[in-house]
């Protein structure tokens, strides 16, 4: 039986490139099983939300399988708070149902608009990494679909090559078919929010020792444009999670069901000039003003999700899209920090949103991202020679040891990622174990060299 497909031009959150696949969406596992036997297609891949930024969900010429009919829950354990769900299932769904109920996930990232499946896939991590690691940390099990058709359990213990090859490793190994993850139990939906104005990176920096002691939860926003003395100024926020007894009268009634505020829309794609050097620096003169030195107690979503309001938030950056550069230098020498801060500084280019934090360990994810040092994030409009300017930055980070998040590349080229993630030659033998067909793959894959260039034709 041949399931019907939609031939669509797809693209990253950057809206960098749109590539041409074929989308299936299935609602139903006999649907996907017979869909990954259509030898029309030369490959495929799954696919959620689409909050990946550069193209590490697309599969241009190939196929692509929209996971989210396949999101159902389909067991709970409220004494070990042990959820069992569908690769398709999102953070928001599952916030929407357990949080009320006193239970969270341990890892957020900046959105909830993401597929338990994109989580392991990309090995996520959010503000408590010095802590509570990467998404990986606490993944229980899960069932996998392989390029060879099988339906494998994946664990620490049974099946490990795959379980740790399937986290961190982009969609290549298959499909997340059933997860059980680890929740966290919490008494309240708020955060009690410790902000710190700090007038250079070097200021920012010391502070930040004592609030990752401090805080469970830190994560500090730079201003990208300020100059000489004040380079690297910004805004320093730990949390942690608030009790009951922290909560104003008017929220202690129902501490774990915050009061949701109406989203907002980007209607249309924002004009070149909308986020120039011109704007972004006021905004961020702006921002750095109003956050004081100070507490306050914030709802979770206003903590970890604050851009989920703004409904494609990603046409502010226009229809030529933007890219977002993240890279992590290892361990305390904060040199290549620093270098790769002063050049986007000096290039004046604006990057409207510019997060730093600090990883603790990484697990053994054989292509997971975190290690143990400090992450820069950059949103980079893409103007006029964004690619020079990002070998400059590429440069940069391989003098200083550093390494790029494949779910947020858009441009690194094959001998870098090959230099940067040493493990890569493992992940490819265990791919070929499982995957003997190459029957997953995706354009980052093969642009990165990470799997061979198709043997078959493509089908767009």
């Amino acid at each position: 039986m041949l399931i019907p497909a939609e031939k669509k031009r797809l693209s990253g959150w950057g809206r960098y490139a749109f590539p041409e696949s074929y989308v299936f969406r299935p609602e139903k596992w006999k649907t996907l099983d017979a869909v990954l036997k259509d030898d029309r297609v030369p490959d495929f891949l799954a696919r959620g939300l689409g909050r990946s930024y550069g193209d590490t969900a697309l599969n241009e010429g190939g196929a692509l399988v929209n996971m989210l009919r396949l999101n159902r829950f389909l067991d709970w354990n409220e004494e070990k708070g042990i959820l069992e769900c569908e690769g398709g299932t999102t953070l928001k769904e599952i916030l929407d149902v357990f949080l009320p109920r006193g239970w969270m996930p341990y890892v957020c990232p900046g959105t909830k608009f993401v597929t338990v499946g994109g989580a392991i896939a990309n090995d996520i991590h959010g503000k408590n990494h010095h802590e509570e690691g990467s998404f990986g940390n606490h993944v229980i099990s899960f069932d996998l679909i392989t390029g060879d058709g099988r339906n494998v359990h994946c664990s620490r213990d049974e099946n490990a090559d795959l379980f740790w090859a399937t986290i961190g490793g982009i969609g290549l190994t298959g499909i997340i078919r059933s997860v059980k993850i680890q929740l966290k139990q919490v008494k309240t939906a708020y955060f009690h929010v410790d902000y710190y104005q700090a007038k250079n990176l070097d200021d920012l920096l010391e502070k930040m020792k004592e609030y990752d002691t401090k805080y469970p939860y830190t994560v500090a926003w730079l201003d990208c444009l300020a100059q000489k003395e004040s380079i690297g100024r910004g805004i320093l926020m730990g949390g942690r999670i608030a009790e009951v007894e922290d909560l104003p009268p008017r929220w202690k009634n129902m501490p774990l069901t915050p009061k949701k505020k109406k989203d907002i829309t980007v209607p249309f794609d924002a004009p070149a000039w909308a986020l120039g050097q011109r704007t972004v620096g006021i905004f961020n003169s702006w921002y750095y003003d109003l956050n004081k030195t100070r507490y306050q107690i914030v709802p979770l979503e206003k903590f970890f999700f604050p851009l989920d309001r703004i409904l494609e938030w990603n046409r502010m950056y226009g229809k030529k899209g933007f890219i977002q550069y993240q890279v992590v230098f290892p361990g305390n020498d904060v040199k290549g920090l620093k270098v790769l801060l002063e050049h986007l500084v000096t290039s004046q280019r604006a990057s409207f949103l510019t997060v730093l934090k600090r990883f603790g360990p990484g697990n053994e994810g054989i292509l997971s991202f975190p290690m143990q040092g400090y992450t820069l994030a950059l949103d980079i409009p893409n103007h006029a020679g964004l690619t020079h300017f990002v070998e400059d930055l590429n440069l940069i980070t391989l003098r200083y040891n550093g390494r790029l998040y494949l779910a947020k590349d858009q441009l690194m080229s094959d001998s870098m990622f090959h230099e940067t993630y040493p493990r890569w030659l493992e992940f490819q033998e265990i791919k070929l174990k499982y995957d003997p067909g190459m029957r997953f793959s995706s354009t980052m894959a093969r642009r990165i060299g990470l799997i061979p260039e198709r043997r078959r034709a493509p089908i767009c």
